[in-house]
């Protein structure tokens, strides 16, 4: 049974703390518009209900535009479910596109964005119920709280400051880190010595799954938040691994002993 307390909480940003599927749609078609040279400004009919259920396929930005190709492409949700990385990296062959491109153009028409519209960019996102009282709970523990995500630090600090979070004792590793998720877990069990707890909230399956990969890692507590972006067959998954423990949104709101199974 791993221990009831953390003495350092890691926690993803986007779909654990933070749900941002309208803006990732709005920046997406933005950058999909330009980048595709399209005629019409205005997304299809029906196009941003299907991103919303694709987004559990991305891992990072850049792909978000790219999503939305393959759909414009006729790629069926179930393919770009059950392929995603075969399909995106065909794409960007077939397309002449890089990865490095991508990212630039997303990140670029949400700094624009900000710049131009900061009220509007932070309306489009919306913090899941009860998870800023429990972040600022965590920040004023002794628990080293920190986010490891793939969004850029600045667009996390500033969502988190609109809110009200103070910053002061909150480490955030952001897109601009360059490092995979598990080396991050690694970097921060040796910064912290006497092999500390480490808790891990994430909602994709797969990342989870990779820092299970790493031996010396396998003392990393994990934890799925089932209301972030993944799907049934992730959570079953989850549920039928007894090494990742499936969080709801309610757990999560509590004290750290209701996270673990009694």
């Amino acid at each position: 049974m791993p221990a009831s307390f953390p003495g350092v909480l890691a926690l993803d940003f986007d779909g654990v703390l933070c749900d941002g599927l309208k803006e990732y749609f709005q920046s997406a078609w933005r950058a999909y518009w330009e980048l595709w040279q399209l005629d019409d400004p205005l997304p299809p009919e029906g196009i941003a209900q299907r991103f919303y259920r694709l987004r559990p396929v991305v891992e990072t930005g850049w792909e978000m535009p790219v999503v939305l190709r393959a759909i414009e492409l006729g790629v069926s949700d179930d393919q770009i479910l059950q392929n995603w990385a075969a399909i995106a990296q065909q794409i960007v062959q077939n397309e002449h596109l890089e990865p490095v491109q991508l990212a630039a153009k997303v990140d670029g028409i949400r700094d624009r964005w900000i710049a131009s519209d900061p009220d509007s960019w932070l309306a489009e996102h919306v913090f899941y119920p009860g998870v800023i009282d429990r972040l600022k709970l965590a920040l004023a523990s002794p628990v080293h709280t920190v986010i490891i995500s793939t969004k850029e630090k600045r667009f996390i600090e500033t969502l988190l400051q609109q809110q009200g979070v103070d910053l002061t004792n909150l480490q955030i590793y952001g897109k601009e880190t360059q490092r995979p998720k598990h080396q991050i877990l690694r970097e921060l069990k040796a910064a912290c010595g006497a092999d500390p707890v480490v808790w891990f909230v994430e909602d994709r399956l797969k990342t989870l799954q990779s820092v299970q990969r790493q031996e010396d890692l396998n003392n990393v507590v994990l934890f799925l938040a089932d209301w972030g972006y993944n799907t049934q067959t992730d959570r079953a998954a989850a549920m039928g691994d007894s090494l990742i423990h499936l969080l709801s949104l309610e757990q999560f709101s509590q004290q750290f002993t209701a996270w673990l199974p009694g």
